[in-house]
């Protein structure tokens, strides 16, 4: 992606040729979805590019947990389709004091439990040691919890049925890109009992018995909802091959920030918003303490996936952070077993309206124009309040930032970025999180990213 932005006009010319070429469209965005490297509903990438384009998805990302491994791939579909790629990650991280006082921050059965995204990293990816180690230990740490898990199960399917037993290997080899996570065990386990027991009434007869005498719910045929169900009466807290997380395995909300800066990205907080009945999470619950604490941290992007959410109160939330000066996207996630329509809706498939979308093109935009300005030497999207939060162009540490020092961030950088006008990265203004000044770099990096998606869509150049 690196060499084709590369090759691009520069900043001006390229708004030069949107201006005489631009469709002015609101493009449709996916944001956010998890593909076959970490679990996706989807077996191959080429599948959601296929149904990408089918769906008339103009700009998709691809956001998988503690792994970019998919970055390849998906950048060759992205060409293939026609469709603007966005490279993202996903971490699960811990604030330790929010645990402490039982605050639920966006995972709402664990309190102190944080996801957080990483937008448009830099691909070709070059992370420091620091980093690169750090990633490694995290996919360590999730195979030996699902390793161990699968060593329950197959003591809990020996008691219930000799012929039955899972091969961790197997499971590796045979389902997953080389990350296994629990939702592989339990696809795994699903097709192992279906081959076993071919006999409909054999088959629930098992399940009964090995969820401990319950009833098994999920109808046979709908094999996600199967798999579903597996997951939350065998391996969440409480079931038999339960395997508890070594919270030492969750990297502090800083080291995750700082390990998104070095990766060349901008740190996003993916926000829950309401449940079905109209629950927020302590944490997101003032949209106010919300904004003060995203900014405390230096962030100024949020995501959501509003398939969760009431369609009011999304809009509420968006006006609200929008007016101080946050992007916005938004995507579907695509990370259970179930095959969903990449488009996005709010909660109960209700459509977006044109301001919404529009919101999240725009957010779209500014990955975009990040992903240009950083292939091209330049700085992108500044992090948070105005620190630089996408370094130098270079692999290794980003400016204001030091790998022995992860979560501290320099007052400003040095030089200035052609075309902000007064809006410097790292200027006063931006450090205080003025709504004025972040909106104003929203804006340009919006028109800037609007001419990339769509000369990426018309030259579609070989390289």
């Amino acid at each position: 992606m690196r060499k084709l932005l590369k090759g691009f006009p520069d900043r001006e010319e390229l708004k030069d040729w949107y201006n005489r070429n631009g469709s002015g469209k609101i493009h449709e965005v996916n944001g956010h979805i998890h593909s076959p490297y970490s679990f996706s509903a989807f077996d191959d990438l080429e599948q959601a590019l296929m149904q990408a384009r089918e769906e008339g998805i103009g700009v998709l990302g691809i956001n998988d947990f503690n792994t970019t491994g998919g970055y390849g791939r998906f950048y060759e579909l992205s060409r293939k389709y026609g469709v603007f790629p966005l490279f993202n990650i996903e971490f699960m991280g811990l604030m330790g004091e929010e645990q402490k006082r039982g605050v639920r921050i966006n995972d709402p059965a664990n309190p102190g439990r944080i996801y957080f995204s990483g937008k448009g990293l830099d691909h070709p990816l070059s992370l420091g040691k620091r980093t690169a180690g750090r990633l490694s230990r995290l996919k360590e740490e999730g195979h030996r919890q699902v390793r161990e898990m699968t060593e329950k199960l197959n003591r809990l399917l020996q008691s219930l049925d000799s012929n039955l037993q899972l091969d961790f290997d197997d499971i590796e080899r045979r389902y997953t890109k080389g990350m296994v996570r629990e939702r592989h065990i339990a696809r795994a386990l699903r097709i192992l009992i279906y081959t076993r027991y071919s006999n409909p009434g054999e088959r629930q007869a098992f399940f009964k018995k090995l969820f401990g005498g319950i009833e098994p719910s999920s109808p046979a045929e709908n094999e996600a909802a199967v798999e579903n169900e597996i997951r939350s009466r065998l391996l969440k807290s409480g079931g038999a091959a339960f395997v508890e997380e070594d919270p030492g395995a969750f990297p502090g909300l800083g080291e995750v920030i700082s390990m998104i800066l070095d990766a060349g990205g901008i740190p996003c907080y993916p926000v829950l918003l309401d449940d079905p009945a109209g629950n927020l999470t302590e944490f997101e619950a003032n949209p106010e303490s919300l904004c003060n604490s995203l900014r405390s941290h230096n962030v100024s992007f949020v995501e959501l996936i509003p398939g969760r959410n009431d369609i009011n109160r999304l809009r509420s939330f968006v006006s609200f952070f929008r007016e101080r000066g946050f992007s916005v996207i938004f995507g579907t996630e695509h990370n259970t077993p179930a095959a969903e329509p990449l488009k996005v809706s709010a909660r109960g498939g209700v459509p977006l309206d044109d301001h919404l979308r529009n919101v999240s093109y725009e957010g779209a935009c500014v990955v975009a124009a990040h992903q240009y300005l950083r292939a091209r030497g330049d700085e992108g999207y500044p992090g948070g309040n105005g620190n630089s939060g996408s370094g130098s162009g270079k692999s290794g540490t980003s400016p204001g930032k030091s790998e022995s020092d992860p979560g501290k961030y320099a007052p400003g950088i040095t030089g200035s970025q052609p075309g902000w006008g007064e809006f410097q990265p790292g200027s006063a203004e931006l450090q205080s999180g003025n709504p004025e000044h972040l909106s104003a770099i929203r804006s340009e990096l919006t028109i800037l990213g609007k001419a990339v998606i769509e000369y990426f869509m018309h030259t579609k150049t070989s390289i």
